[in-house]
């Protein structure tokens, strides 16, 4: 490590009732890649905006090289060379690579040529081989692109110290490789790098050093060569996370689900689904991996019955349902986790009771001629806080004032209750933490054990490991392979998510 950057001493963040930072310390050092870990509300997203100018602390003091500072603004700490990515980006789809670099910036001349901006960020982007067209429109770029400009406009702009949210999570294994040696190349300039991360298999190859958030304070600060998996988890949680095991996993049953070409349109009219064909088999874990917008959400809505398709069929066990309504394929025993919880899942203004038996309402056990059996809706949501153990303020509370963990649960509970015979999860752990996370991969795995067929959706190829027993991939609507997930790998699978073919491989071979 190199002199020490920054430092911040016993940061206090208070919102309205909510101590969202205390006591925090943080170090950074020149040359190093340091990552920041912690469960969903331990606080690095808040201190992080702290960093940036866009909280003030009300407590506690930051020292940026040897001078103690306030930082007044966002724009005050990117003029002091402090700038953060953040996992949804601020570009302008709009405008050319160029003009989201220089926009806003102290460096745009008013006499400045084109020609001359297009060059600077030409040689900016080479420096640290983040190779982008800086003639292109923004719109026009895949997402790993598109991040690269949101660095580059940093690197332009003077920043010594880059904050990156989740920088990996849109992006593919290979995307992922070329981004962390592009920070290392930075880290080794003399800049700092500092990362937010879920992904324990990420932070243990490429930080240096690893500060853990929880309940809103620093509670460790670490080399990466000196810790483990086991221990950065237990930092995080307080408590002990067991995997789950891929060891005495039944045999599969018959096939539930059988989809033959099938196709759908996008919300555009365009074809988002493209003659996809699988088999779906009771006790087992289907993955679907590929980077989001390949048609996993046209292809989950229209097995669901949410989306009309336009091709193909789809049998449930033998019978054709390819016509028929949502609340039919409910009744064969078809459910849904679809990865808007909060708006699609759930009914964000009703409490826990009315959406337990959103799908159940109009059945004998909760309603008889028009009026609701109150007390039997209680029973049933006060069995699901008990088995799922959902966090709560009173059953008459609306689900959006709940964790997202705990409203995940809550609608997991409801789509598996009733014993389905296919559950469709469609990214279910996404943005939640490692508890929550270990919370959903236990009630998945327990009706992979009575039985079910699951359809996972998931970006995280981790998830996809320890979860599923096989894989298919998806890519601008097709299905490019289909793979026993003990006998495939992550730069198999990276292949074929950026649309290369056994074949393509073979060729680059």
């Amino acid at each position: 490590m190199g002199e020490l950057v920054l430092e911040m001493r016993n940061i206090l963040k208070r919102f309205t009732g909510v101590v969202a930072n205390h006591d925090v310390n943080l170090k950074l050092y020149a040359g190093e890649i340091h990552a920041l870990l912690g469960e969903n509300g331990a606080g690095k997203s808040t201190l992080m905006n702290i960093l940036t100018g866009i909280y003030k602390p009300n407590e506690g003091e930051i020292f940026y090289k040897g001078k103690k500072v306030t930082i007044k603004s966002p724009k005050h700490a990117v003029n002091m060379g402090i700038g953060m990515v953040h996992q949804h980006f601020r570009l302008i789809p709009t405008l050319t690579v160029t003009e989201n670099v220089f926009l806003n910036s102290e460096n745009c001349k008013f006499f400045m040529k084109m020609k001359d901006m297009e060059e600077e960020v030409r040689k900016c982007s080479q420096k640290f081989n983040l190779e982008v067209d800086p003639t292109a429109k923004v719109w026009q770029l895949s997402v790993g692109e598109q991040q690269r400009v949101e660095i580059v406009k940093l690197l332009y702009r003077g920043a010594e110290i880059l904050i990156l949210d989740e920088p990996s999570a849109v992006l593919t294994p290979q995307e992922s490789d070329e981004m962390f040696k592009t920070l290392r190349k930075m880290a080794d300039s003399g800049k700092v790098i500092v990362f937010i991360s879920h992904k324990m298999n990420e932070v243990m190859a490429n930080a240096d050093r690893i500060t853990i958030l929880r309940g809103g304070t620093s509670v460790a600060t670490m080399k990466t060569s000196e810790t483990t998996r086991e221990e950065l988890t237990q930092l995080m949680v307080g408590r002990e996370i067991k995997k789950q095991s891929r060891e005495n996993r039944k045999a599969r049953g018959e096939c539930v689900i059988k989809v033959e070409n099938l196709c759908a349109n996008n919300d555009k009219g365009l074809r988002a689904v493209d003659e996809v064909t699988m088999e779906l088999y009771a006790g087992e874990i289907f993955g679907i991996a590929g980077v989001a917008g390949n048609g996993q959400r046209e292809l989950t809505e229209t097995l669901a019955g949410l989306r009309k398709a336009t091709g193909g069929r789809i049998l449930a066990k033998g019978e054709d349902i390819t016509a028929s309504s949502a609340k039919n394929r409910i009744r064969k025993g078809i459910s849904f986790v679809p990865e808007d919880r909060l708006h699609m899942g759930l009914v964000p203004s009703m409490n826990m009771m009315e959406n337990a038996i959103l799908k159940q309402y109009d059945t004998p056990t909760y309603s008889g001629k028009g009026i609701l059996n109150k007390k039997a809706i209680r029973e049933h949501t006060e069995a699901f806080v008990k088995e799922h153990d959902i966090k709560n303020a009173g059953l008459q509370m609306p689900v959006s004032l709940m964790s997202g963990g705990n409203q995940q649960k809550l609608l997991i509970a409801r789509e598996v209750s009733g014993e389905p015979s296919l559950i469709i999860a469609a990214y279910p752990v996404r943005g939640l933490d490692i508890g929550a996370t270990e919370a959903i991969h236990k009630i998945l795995m327990q009706q992979r054990e009575r039985g079910a067929a699951i359809l996972l959706v998931s970006e995280d190829l981790d998830e996809i490991f320890e979860m599923a027993d096989r894989v298919g991939v998806m890519y601008s609507g097709k299905m490019m392979g289909i793979l026993d997930v003990n006998k495939t790998d992550y730069v198999e699978i990276g292949k074929l998510m950026v649309g290369m073919t056994s074949e393509d491989s073979a060729k680059e071979a």
